[in-house]
């Protein structure tokens, strides 16, 4: 532990056979009491592990009278002397398992209730009663695992980063709302009615502020907000590395950040990276390909787009899709042509709830026999050329959406990852990186009539693209870049614009008049005036990575005191009204609603 405390002079996790003799002190919860008639075991656990300590009425009776009483998740103090155990009875699952402690003496400091779930890993309590109890969750060793994997995963950026010259500069928490691409927090004013803080969904126009400011090599772990619809892999706070450079180019920020994943799975987990370096991909090609721009990479499966094979001979199916401008596209699983009927249909009946309106299926025998309603439509060689397009082989099961690029792509994309977890394609202890790049800087959103950011306004573009602004927006490429893990966005960032004309222009084209973008972020555009570096950065979602790192597919397991699906807080009970005075001093109203969420509750 480092140091000698009040109350013990060492853990429960470090006592070895070395130190048979010493006398000591522990203290920490009673995990398990193990009454043996004469003799009782207590197994006392803190952060760092566990000990047993052995009560013997002979030695100490008063310690055997006091553990007698003893109950789980009771709060003790042990004093007595290390003893090694008795030859066969060592425990190997124990760090300590060489080793007991006779007790001398035991304080009872805290009883506890009994507690509304086991605080083991044996049995997984229902999630919202895991919420509302969270400080006893966090007791369990796979949460205290994550906790600790959380810290050493942010010492080690830390690390990392200023061994490198990077400074760690906190920025504001009450800031001004402007457009980001998700609601904002806000925070009304006392001092100026009617006016509001919002809280940052990013720190970005800070973090490029400070390259103005020629500070060059910046980062911080840095608190985030946005007020979006929740799911399994987002929460309203959260934590991001947020970092930025000055006089860099695309390929100096994703080399740095190659390097530091790299060196943050090799000293904080067990896990192994796939492929070094990291796979760069094209936006369009991963769509194409895996039918999402984060494509999870631990396996092939790759799609494919059959569409001018599709159109030969007479299947409707294919043909009506083909006339509506969709596409018709494929996947081929491997050693999936033996399934059977009732297989095959909990396959389409998954595409059906994704949207698709069927899957058509093609089965190759071992034999080398086809299988499939295509056969009654097409040719033969028509039926071939579809199969080598997509490289099957004898006892593979190749599967068809036909609809619009959106509906084929989502669906396929989840199939693609049903199906390899069906046929135990994954490896769980793998990480899987890939650069997605080539973004497109602008879309066009239909509902709003106007050009958009991908990404973000911010991002710089290829120089040669630059006049394409007026005359052509939607084909310039992007200065940006995701890191996806597993199928996961981990982060994204981009080289930034840094010439106040030319963000003004980004500005105009998403249909903003000059008169909000100076009220929104002229002074951004000031500072651009006073000799604003080439700069770029990325950031990383903290709770994401470590949520890879950890193995858990939940998000809300690696964050100590998280929000549920419905971003609320079951411990603390937020959001909650506030007090009328409260609400007189903010100047604000509350107006009547017919009808609130729900609260969860455990």
């Amino acid at each position: 532990m480092g140091f000698e405390v009040h109350y013990r002079t060492h853990t429960c996790g470090e006592l070895k056979a070395s130190e048979a003799g010493q006398h000591v002190k522990l203290a920490g919860w009673v995990n398990r009491r193990r009454d043996h008639g004469g003799l009782i075991f207590l197994d006392v656990r803190d952060r760092y592990g566990m000990t047993q300590v052995v009560c013997d009425p002979e030695r100490s009776p008063e310690a055997h009278r006091v553990a007698s009483e003893l109950r789980s998740e009771y709060v003790i103090q042990v004093s007595g002397t290390v003893v090694r155990r008795l030859p066969g009875t060592e425990n190997a699952n124990l760090s300590t398992g060489e080793i007991e402690i006779a007790a001398e003496q035991i304080e009872l400091l805290n009883t506890s209730r009994t507690t509304p779930f086991p605080l083991n890993d044996t049995v997984q309590p229902d999630e919202s009663l895991r919420l509302k109890y969270r400080y006893l969750d966090l007791r369990r060793p796979s949460m205290r695992d994550i906790v600790i994997l959380r810290h050493r995963v942010v010492k080690a950026m830390r690390d990392y980063l200023d061994e490198r010259g990077f400074i760690e500069v906190e920025t504001p928490i009450l800031l001004k709302s402007t457009p980001e691409g998700a609601r904002d927090y806000l925070v009304p004013s006392r001092l100026y009615p009617g006016e509001f803080y919002a809280l940052p969904q990013s720190p970005q126009q800070m973090k490029q502020l400070l390259m103005v400011a020629g500070l060059d090599r910046y980062f911080q772990i840095a608190r985030c907000f946005r007020d979006e619809d929740q799911r399994a892999d987002r929460q309203p706070e959260f934590t991001q590395l947020d970092l930025e450079m000055s006089f860099v180019s695309e390929e100096d920020v994703m080399s740095l950040m190659e390097d530091l994943l790299v060196y943050l799975i090799e000293h904080t987990t067990g896990k192994h990276i796939k492929q070094r370096p990291f796979p760069h991909i094209s936006y369009k090609d991963a769509l194409d390909r895996y039918g999402i721009d984060r494509p999870d990479l631990r396996f092939e499966l790759p799609l494919v787009d059959i569409s001018d094979l599709a159109s030969a001979g007479t299947f409707s199916v294919f043909r009506s899709a083909l006339a509506a401008e969709g596409i018709v596209k494929g996947l081929r699983v491997p050693g999936a042509g033996s399934y059977t009927r009732k297989e095959i249909d909990t396959v389409t009946e998954f595409a059906r709830s994704l949207g698709a309106k069927g899957l058509v299926t093609l089965a190759i025998s071992a034999t080398g026999d086809v299988k499939s309603p295509l056969t009654k439509f097409m040719s033969t060689e028509e039926v071939q050329a579809i199969i080598e397009r997509l490289e099957g082989k004898a006892g593979d099961l190749l599967l068809f959406v036909a609809d619009s690029a959106k509906v084929a792509n989502d669906v396929l994309f989840r199939l693609r990852i049903r199906m390899a977890e069906r046929l135990n394609l994954i490896d769980p202890e793998e990480l899987a990186f890939c650069w997605v790049v080539d973004f497109p800087l602008f879309h066009y959103d239909d509902d709003l009539k106007r050009y958009d950011a991908e990404h973000n306004p911010f991002s710089g573009m290829d120089e040669a693209h630059i006049e394409r602004l007026d005359s052509d927006p939607l084909n310039i490429r992007a200065k940006q870049y995701d890191i996806i893990c597993n199928g996961f966005e981990v982060g994204g960032g981009s080289v930034r614009i840094n010439v106040a004309e030319l963000q003004h222009k980004v500005f105009s084209l998403m249909n903003m008049s000059d008169e909000q973008i100076t009220e929104q972020f002229g002074h951004m555009l000031e500072a651009f005036e006073y000799g604003a570096p080439p700069h770029g950065g990325i950031a990383l979602g903290l709770d994401r990575l470590i949520m890879l790192f950890a193995g858990t597919d939940n998000i809300r397991d690696v964050i100590a005191f998280p929000k549920t699906q419905s971003a609320q807080d079951i411990l603390m009970g937020a959001p909650s009204p506030v007090d009328e005075k409260q609400l007189i001093d903010l100047h604000l109203q509350v107006r009547p609603q017919e009808k609130r969420p729900a609260k969860e509750q455990a």
